[in-house]
């Protein structure tokens, strides 16, 4: 950022996190194109890369759209209403003034003109009730439109990027609420955390690129095998989270396994040589609700199973209840 001259704020120090952590490769080749061109980091480059790149930006400009589209769109229909209420008001007092009238004995030509005026006071509110009614339409397709919208940021802050699988916001709200129905329901659940095995290597050996390939292939061939009601999210960096719901912990230490050997079956090959760069790995812990866990503590003895997974040698599962899981953990 220095060499750059980009100023130490906290949203360059945002940009430039996400583009030295390598998760953002449309940041990283919009970045990599602006240094080699030695192009000056002006705030409106800056706020044009935030915009494009980061999903957060993008997010809250979504929302500040669809701010300003509802405010407008309710201030339309409300003076829609307003105008509607005066016509109302309006032919109302005309036919109660036409009431008033009745039976003054009016000449047949007063009582026509009189019948006349009634009619083109009722042919006006009538068209006026119909334009109201294709107004209302219109706004109505409007919000339906801010709703598609609305649903469609939403969606996104709940995302990962990279891998389009949940995001760790997503996950951190599904696992509460998965807590919670189990705690109510009595029905069992499970956490699985997972680990790309020698992710670094793949990182330092074949770049970056290679790196966010190989996430979105543990994350593309992980979400085939996870059932509709279960949640698999990037918890970070190369470590996802498999949340299960209404599963056993005998259970769920299958459907890791499943996922193990899913993944262990995939290669990763450079398309321009046909090369096999490697074999790629995940270790799995697994550990089972029990009353009074919290996220927290569900975490926790899940990582304690991944990091003995990894300690005893990759590209395996550990359960909770295999001896030596958890207390690895409280060591």
């Amino acid at each position: 950022m220095s060499e750059c001259g980009v100023l130490p704020t906290p949203d360059n120090f945002e940009l430039f996190y996400t583009y030295a952590s390598g998760n953002n490769p449309g940041l990283g080749k919009a970045l990599d194109a602006l240094i080699s061109a030695r192009q000056p980091f002006t705030s409106a480059v800056l706020d044009d890369l935030r915009s494009r790149c980061l999903s957060s930006a993008r997010t809250m400009h979504a929302l500040d759209n669809a701010s300003a589209t509802a405010t407008a769109t309710l201030n339309d229909v409300l003076e829609k209403l307003e105008a509607a209420g005066r016509d109302a008001g309006d032919y109302g007092r005309t036919l109660s003034r036409a009431s008033g009238e009745l039976g003054s004995g009016q000449s047949p030509a007063e009582l026509r003109r009189f019948v006349d005026s009634l009619i083109a006071a009722t042919q006006t509110m009538e068209q006026r009730t119909k334009t109201l009614e294709e107004e209302l339409q219109t706004s109505s397709q409007q919000v339906n439109n801010l709703k598609a919208q609305l649903a469609d940021v939403r969606r996104e802050s709940l995302t990962d990027s990279l891998t389009g699988v949940a995001n760790r916001k997503a996950f951190d709200a599904e696992l509460a609420a998965a807590l919670e129905d189990a705690r109510e329901s009595g029905e069992p659940m499970a956490l699985l955390m997972c680990d790309i095995d020698h992710f670094k290597r793949f990182n330092d050996t074949w770049g970056h690129q290679t790196g966010d390939q190989v996430l979105r292939l543990v994350a593309g061939c992980m979400g085939e095998n996870i059932k509709g009601r279960d949640t698999l999210a990037r918890f970070g960096g190369e470590e996802f989270a498999v949340i299960l719901r209404r599963t056993t912990l005998d259970n769920a230490a299958a459907v890791a396994d499943q996922l193990r050997s899913s993944v262990e079956t995939k290669k990763l090959v450079k398309k321009s040589t046909g090369d096999v760069l490697g074999t790629i790995t995940i270790s799995l812990g697994v550990a089972a609700f029990n009353d009074g866990d919290t996220p927290t503590s569900l975490i926790q003895r899940s990582d304690s199973c991944l990091y003995r997974a990894k300690k005893t040698g990759r590209n395996r599962v550990v359960a909770e209840d295999e001896p030596g899981a958890v207390e690895t953990n409280a060591a």
